[in-house]
């Protein structure tokens, strides 16, 4: 597989139509980056990379602690074992986690056969798993176990040796990993298993802007008593970021007050669109 093909869905570049030119008063509040770090603290996230053992609503709980914060949230759980990219949202940005729901994952496993098979026959059949696929929820899931389909954007292999695999996989909320290493498993004839998963990609957040637990409470730290902002703007970054995957609509100033007390956008106050998904 070509390596342009290894994307998620929803990072496919969008068309905007510029309806009209318009400008906007920088007096309506501010660029996100310019935003005080209070405000991050209020509606900001974290790229956390999660460790292996505890599970995400621990993790969050920490980030809470470390912070001083009542409220968070986290975009996607991942099972204890599990380590990776994990978005934690503070305050207010807790809203924006719905649109990791369909932003798509990636992953890295490690995978094990139980005998040795051709290297061919092992390609052949990790591609065969490529597009829509049924899953059965594994015996321990916090869902309904119900067979339900899911799609498997790409899947890379990075390295085989012996009986274990090394794989890149980008695949639609929802997918059980473990249970794809089965399902190849069972393909092969041989049987499979999960050894190791990190997750690497949550839409547009991936493992460029990672931190640690220990990252975010030295640059909480170093803010709260020496005034250096510098490392917590790294560490906590502006919600929009979130939302990098979505299409904008772009409106005029003039528009925005109706539009947050509950009005309908005209069309009057579109100044430019995006190209939207069907379907």
């Amino acid at each position: 597989m070509s390596e342009k093909n290894l994307s998620l869905p929803s990072l496919k570049p969008r068309k905007r139509l510029i309806k009209t030119a318009a400008s906007t008063n920088i007096h309506y509040g501010k660029a996100p980056g310019q935003r005080s770090v209070r405000e991050l603290l209020n509606n900001g996230f974290i790229n956390l990379d999660k460790p292996a053992g505890p599970s995400s609503h621990q993790v969050v709980a920490w980030v809470k602690e470390a912070l001083e914060r009542e409220k968070a949230g986290h975009g996607g759980t991942l099972d204890p074992a599990v380590t990776g990219v994990l978005p934690v949202a503070l305050g207010d940005a807790a809203r924006a986690l719905q649109v990791l729901l369909v932003a798509g994952k990636e992953y890295v496993a490690l995978m094990k056969l139980h005998k040795q098979v051709d290297e061919k026959k092992i390609r052949e059949a990790c591609a065969s798993f490529i597009g829509k696929i049924s899953q059965m929820p594994p015996l321990r899931s916090a869902v309904k176990r119900v067979r339900r389909t899911r799609e498997i954007y790409y899947l890379e292999i990075l390295e085989i040796q012996g009986t274990e695999v090394l794989f890149r996989v980008g695949c639609e909320a929802g997918t059980y990993i473990r249970t794809l290493c089965v399902d190849i498993g069972k393909k092969l004839g041989c049987g499979a298993q999960l050894i190791e998963l990190r997750r690497t990609r949550v839409g547009n957040i991936t493992e460029e802007t990672i931190v640690t637990l220990q990252d975010v409470k030295d640059a909480y730290l170093f803010w709260k008593e020496e005034g250096d902002d510098t490392e917590v703007r790294k560490t906590i970054l502006p919600m929009e970021r979130l939302l990098e995957v979505v299409p904008k609509v772009i409106v005029r100033d003039s528009a925005v007050d109706a539009l947050c007390h509950g009005a309908n956008l005209a069309v009057p106050g579109v100044v430019e669109i995006d190209e939207m998904d069907t379907g």
